[in-house]
């Protein structure tokens, strides 16, 4: 499950918007996403675009604590979003729902079967969340920057049991996700190049040792 409106006609979806007040926004690239969200009680849905929450160390460095795309969830309860220095930037023009907190767990509305299957959608979603979550948790807990990459290696071919992984952001956004240093990062990537480890074309990383 990954879209939050799976199995719910567009007339349902617009019942279930009406019943939730809820309200859309548009971003533009490089763009700060709902900077109240991080003092604000709601639930927000991409609907269009990609974003990622960074934390902003005090030395200046930024960690990409989570990628958003299409239908992902993130929202004051089930993001890591209530600090001064985290902050959601759009990194492309990004379409975002925003539901009230409070409406959302109304119990009024478990009158309608539109909004029970929209619930258990949500549901699903979240828990593949705290799953990626735990994943990245893994990676962060590695000492060393290749066991950091082997792991995210491993997670990534899980997934598809495919020997090649293709990166779903850049080289330099998958540093800050490892929450390494970049440099650092393209030289053991080399080594494991020139070690016969993997190969790189673009985005795409292929796995020699599996």
């Amino acid at each position: 499950m990954s879209n939050p409106f799976e199995n719910l006609s567009k007339n349902q979806i617009n019942k279930l918007f009406h019943i939730l007040g809820v309200h859309i926004y548009n971003f533009k690239k490089n763009q700060e996403i709902l900077p109240t969200i991080k003092y604000e009680n709601i639930i927000s849905i991409i609907l269009q675009g990609h974003a990622q929450i960074i934390n902003i160390e005090y030395n200046g460095n930024e960690i990409i604590m989570e990628n958003l795309y299409k239908d992902d969830i993130f929202g004051t309860n089930i993001s890591a979003t209530n600090s001064e220095y985290t902050q959601i930037i759009a990194k492309e023009d990004t379409k975002v729902l925003v539901i009230d907190y409070d409406k959302l767990v109304n119990p009024l509305n478990l009158k309608y079967t539109y909004f029970n299957i929209f619930l258990m959608n949500i549901f699903d979603i979240i828990n593949k969340k705290f799953r990626e979550k735990n994943e990245r948790v893994k990676i962060l807990e590695k000492k060393q920057i290749r066991e950091k990459l082997l792991e995210y290696f491993e997670i990534e071919h899980k997934k598809t049991r495919q020997r090649n992984i293709y990166l779903p952001f850049t080289f330099r956004d998958l540093a800050d996700y490892l929450a390494i240093n970049r440099s650092a990062m393209f030289r053991e990537l080399k080594h494991m190049k020139d070690e016969k480890f993997i190969e790189v074309n673009d985005r795409k990383i292929t796995l020699l040792y599996k």
